[in-house]
């Protein structure tokens, strides 16, 4: 199964980050993004899937776009980073990327998960 995946966890809390809102988008060759899916994530702060059944994982440049600010809003905390980019790119046979997020409201860092 070819698949994009994600999961937030808020470093400050301790805990996933829940119905956070993002989006997938792959760069087509002119440069323009185009939008493949938008959701939130689960109460365990996983996307599980996001790319969509219609699409096919190829090589190309894709990213991750989470609305932080929406989020923090929530919790009522000051935060520095209203949007969370994470562009990264996918080569020929590759079949999973699981891009996680680890948040702060000062901060953030990603890696490439399993």
């Amino acid at each position: 199964m070819k698949r994009i995946s994600t999961h937030i966890l808020d470093l400050v809390r301790g805990k996933p980050a829940a119905d956070v809102a993002v989006r997938l988008e792959k760069q087509n060759s002119s440069g323009d993004w185009r939008l493949l899916t938008s959701t939130r994530t689960d109460q365990d702060g996983r996307c599980p899937q996001l790319l969509p059944e219609s699409e096919n994982l190829t090589a190309g440049v894709y990213r991750l776009i989470f609305d932080t600010g929406s989020y923090f809003d929530v919790l009522k905390v000051r935060a520095l980073y209203p949007i969370v980019e994470v562009t990264f790119q996918g080569q020929e046979g590759e079949s999973h990327f699981h891009i996680p997020l680890l948040l702060s409201p000062n901060g953030y860092t990603t890696y490439r998960g399993s």
